[in-house]
């Protein structure tokens, strides 16, 4: 996804300004986090502000659940967590290839176009 010079900024901005972190930049962008450091740098360069003297360490992107999504994980059996699994795995092999299964399965979507 390209972005326009003043959108990498405001992403540089909001990185600089530790509104958000390259991690969550990249992962609501849509871009690499390197790329999400890059803009930052942009930024900073662009407004002649000095760099971060913050410690140096690596994070692992977050993965946020929201709570009533947690607190149902937690309340399922173990045999419907794999069946939840199972199926996140077909969903996302299915979308990889470029279709969606709606309803019943008598519906598939591939991109915008219905096929029955």
């Amino acid at each position: 996804m390209k972005y326009t010079k003043e959108q990498r900024l405001d992403i540089g901005r909001r990185i600089y300004d530790g509104e958000i972190s390259r991690y969550e930049a990249a992962e609501e962008y849509g871009i690499n986090e390197q790329t999400a450091r890059n803009y930052m740098r942009m930024y900073r360069d662009a407004n002649q502000l000095p760099p971060k003297q913050g410690r140096r360490s690596i994070c692992a992107p977050s993965f946020k659940k929201a709570p009533a999504e947690l607190d149902e994980l937690k309340a399922m059996t173990k045999e419907e967590l794999i069946q939840e699994l199972i199926k996140a795995k077909i969903t996302e092999a299915r979308l990889k290839k470029g279709y969606e299964v709606k309803r019943d399965g008598t519906v598939i979507l591939y991109g915008n176009k219905i096929i029955k």
